[in-house]
């Protein structure tokens, strides 16, 4: 059996387990794409050809996981189908139909897939999305992170933000998608996903991952295949030495405040890789791991895919 047919078995088989470091108002969660200053204009996602219609299927869509705000869920389309959309935006198709959508922190209530037939014929499924769960969290760590003052963060923060947008608009030939995430770390939880903060009295915008608290050094891993497409030894002032793995299909993996990166850009890894070490880089308040997930625009908790941590 092949590895494809292998993965795709899983994934039939298994649902889907669908559950730091924040820049300050104004400025997106720790892998950010925006900021108090003006972010360089994202380069628009190219257009492909509609892809040749899915051969074999079935008569509606299957889904797995759960439409929850933070959430993700892979589909596979009906056969038949030659175009997908969630929310009007084209989804790409792998060629046995299955595709992989998710649901922002702040997603809206209910979200639309369609699917355009090669008859002509249109299936549609209108998603009802749960609302998170979301705590406030007070952190003792520099609002500007390492930058000696405003004006240095000002002077610093685009050019970071611009390395960050370039990678995140790399579309990889990667097929982590398909895959059970795992944990890059194992040790204790001391952040958590979509929650408020506030930093030494001054409050900062929700955070967009969760933070793994293990001490300098330790290794950490890939938690699914993908490609390399940022690897930031220079450290930014928010993220510290920030990794950025695609996983195909539009989403990645960011791990913030990394003591060392083993891997360079352009590097495949497979999933359970080591990656580098955990550090305390960037703003932070000790050594921890941030791994932030984003599927396109959508930031996502990693705990959806990867699940419990079991130590």
């Amino acid at each position: 059996m092949t590895r494809a047919a292998r993965t795709a078995l899983f994934w039939t088989a298994l649902p889907l387990l669908v559950a730091g470091c924040v820049p300050p108002p104004g400025e997106p969660a720790p892998q950010p794409t925006a900021s108090p200053q003006p972010a360089p204009a994202e380069a628009p996602r190219p257009v492909s050809a509609p892809a040749p219609p899915v051969p074999e299927g079935p008569r509606d869509f299957e889904l797995q996981g759960s439409a929850v705000q933070g959430g993700a869920m892979l589909g596979r389309a009906p056969g038949g189908t030659r175009a997908l959309t969630f929310d009007g935006e084209a989804v790409p198709l792998g060629g046995d139909g299955r595709f992989f959508i998710a649901f922002d922190r702040d997603a809206p209530t209910t979200a639309r897939l369609a699917a355009t037939l090669a008859d002509g014929r249109t299936v549609e499924r209108t998603l009802m999305v749960a609302p998170g769960i979301w705590r406030i969290e007070h952190i003792n760590a520099p609002y500007r992170g390492s930058a000696s003052s405003d004006a240095d963060f000002r002077r610093r923060r685009p050019a970071e933000l611009e390395q960050i947008a370039v990678a995140r608009a790399i579309a990889a030939d990667a097929e982590g998608w398909r895959q059970r995430f795992i944990w890059p770390v194992q040790g204790r939880l001391s952040g958590f996903f979509g929650s408020q903060r506030v930093y030494q009295g001054k409050p900062g915008s929700y955070h967009g991952g969760t933070d793994v608290a293990v001490p300098r050094g330790t290794p950490f891993v890939a938690p699914a295949d993908g490609v390399v497409v940022l690897a930031a030894h220079q450290p930014f002032t928010l993220e510290g030495r920030l990794l950025i793995v695609d996983h195909g299909m539009g989403l990645n993996s960011a791990f913030l405040h990394c003591d060392t990166l083993d891997v360079a850009v352009g590097e495949r890894v497979v999933q359970g890789q080591r990656l580098g070490t955990v550090g305390s880089t960037g703003r932070a308040t000790g050594p921890h791991l941030h791994w932030g997930i984003k599927w396109r625009d959508a930031r996502l908790d990693p705990g959806t895919l990867a699940g419990p941590m079991v130590r």
